[in-house]
């Protein structure tokens, strides 16, 4: 632990010191931080096996009044993410995670730009803007009509392999692939936290997850189809399902993020009854001593 002298960055590596100080902070509005909340759920209950994270690191914005003004946390080799920050706190957070190398951040757009600017401006890092994405809260549900032949079924054990296939499939789409995806979709996988819509003779042709409920809020996510199974109704069908299914688990909130590059995604989900709630952006970092090649550039 380190900075705790008052106003300014506090960095733990234990989740319930991190809860402990920040919890409130984040509770107060779980749509927000929900990245935040969901990820520290498990990291809890399963550690970093949880996402197959080399270590954990958090940080707690202390205002000059002592109260909590921003967080951050980070499983590396995961991108940073962060809570609303405005530039000066942003400034201060590159200051205080000088001689790591996070590579990049996800947070609401405007803090994910300012993060990324002090970053490049403290370390001479490549900085490009990977994904823009927009954070959904579901307000009145509505079924897609009609609903595609096949059925939900709760993915098992028996189905880890698929799973993690399928999960490395959609990160390599969106430009995200880390690895880790064993994991990931064994700790989902033990919570029920995958479904599946399946053909009648029990092939897979679509998958949602969702993760563990925080602060009365649960996320959809990730919705993935293979390519050649696609614009047949199998996504909206599977996404309506866990949404359904969280509502009548007691969910008081059930949000989801959309890649804005992908209309038809956004278009379905504001179908089912969907709602914008902010605008949030990934940027990624390119250390100064490797140039960025032309995709990252």
């Amino acid at each position: 632990m380190t900075g705790d002298s008052g106003a300014g960055w506090l960095l733990t590596g234990d989740a319930d010191d991190f809860l402990a100080r920040a919890g409130a902070y984040l509770r107060a509005d779980p749509a927000l931080h929900t990245v935040t909340l969901s990820v520290t759920a498990s990291l809890r209950e399963s550690g970093l096996a949880a996402y197959g994270a080399r270590h954990q690191l958090f940080g707690v914005l202390y205002g000059p009044d002592g109260r909590v003004d921003g967080t951050f946390l980070w499983t590396e080799p995961f991108r940073l993410n962060i809570s609303p920050l405005d530039r000066v706190q942003a400034d201060a957070l590159a200051v205080a995670l000088q001689g790591r190398e996070p590579s990049g951040v996800f947070g609401p757009d405007d803090a994910a730009a300012a993060f990324a600017d002090a970053w490049r401006a403290r370390t001479g890092a490549g900085v490009r803007r990977a994904i823009e994405q927009r954070l959904f809260r579901l307000d009145e549900f509505t079924p897609p009509e009609p609903a595609p032949a096949g059925r939900p079924r709760v993915a098992t054990t028996a189905d880890l392999e698929l799973v993690t296939r399928w999960r490395d499939d959609f990160d390599a789409e969106l430009g995200t692939f880390v690895g880790g995806s064993q994991s990931w979709a064994d700790e989902r996988i033990s919570y029920g936290g995958i479904t599946f819509w399946e053909s009648a003779d029990g092939t897979p042709l679509s998958l949602a997850g969702v993760t563990r409920e925080s602060a009365g809020a649960v996320r959809v996510g990730p919705v993935y189809t293979p390519q050649d199974l696609r614009g047949r109704g199998y996504g909206g069908a599977v996404t309506a399902e866990v949404s359904q299914a969280a509502l009548a688990a007691g969910a008081r909130e059930v949000l989801l993020f959309t890649d804005l590059a992908n209309p038809t995604s956004n278009a379905l989900y504001q179908r089912i009854g969907y709602r914008p709630v902010r605008d949030f952006d990934v940027y990624a970092f390119t250390d100064p001593s490797h140039p960025p090649t032309s995709e990252s550039s």
